[in-house]
């Protein structure tokens, strides 16, 4: 005779035939599960990894990222993601991820923090003084207006109207000579 505790084990009622399938098979925490992405926000988005651009469904609720998974409905990877676009969850929300702009001046053994609006300010002074410094306006007798002291090389993730635009700012508005990109999608 088995006590009477263990009638009560889904396993037993489900020997016993009652609803093999059913809420028989489940017990009361498992009625209670859901989906981790239930009651989120889905935002369609392209793993930023490599050339190949697979889809992925990132899951948000209040602000703050819930989940990402391949989409389904790509026709790039049809769902899939390799192990590093299946990781792009923890990318985002690792404890270890920097998350301010650090900077080691020349010579220093240590890095410190810096706002971002300074750290943007300094990049374009640098660029500019770096263009200023090797403009070249006339080359052979022939105008030229460019400078070859700053390159730009895209990333794989842009796509053609990105890298358009970005060679209309580099070539147009900077001058810069050599610029390339790395875009497949």
């Amino acid at each position: 005779m088995s006590p009477s505790w263990l009638a009560n084990w889904p396993l037993i009622q489900q020997l016993r035939g009652a609803d093999p399938s059913g809420p028989a098979s489940m017990t009361q925490r498992t009625r209670t599960l859901h989906a981790r992405t239930s009651g989120t926000k889905t935002a369609r988005s392209v793993c930023p990894y490599c050339a190949v651009g697979c889809g992925q469904l990132v899951h948000h609720r209040d602000d703050k990222l819930v989940a990402i998974e391949g989409d389904p409905e790509s026709i790039v990877s049809g769902g899939a993601l390799c192990p590093k676009g299946a990781a792009s969850h923890q990318l985002l929300t690792h404890e270890g991820r920097l998350t301010t702009i650090l900077h080691r001046a020349p010579g220093a053994r240590t890095w410190t923090q810096v706002p971002l609006e300074a750290a943007m300010d300094r990049i374009a002074e640098l660029v500019w003084n770096s263009r200023r410094t090797r403009w070249v306006e006339e080359e052979d007798g022939h105008a030229v207006g460019h400078t070859t002291n700053i390159a730009h090389l895209g990333g794989a993730t842009l796509d053609n109207e990105e890298n358009y635009l970005i060679k209309k700012l580099f070539t147009g508005g900077l001058g810069i000579v050599p610029v390339s990109n790395q875009a497949r999608i």
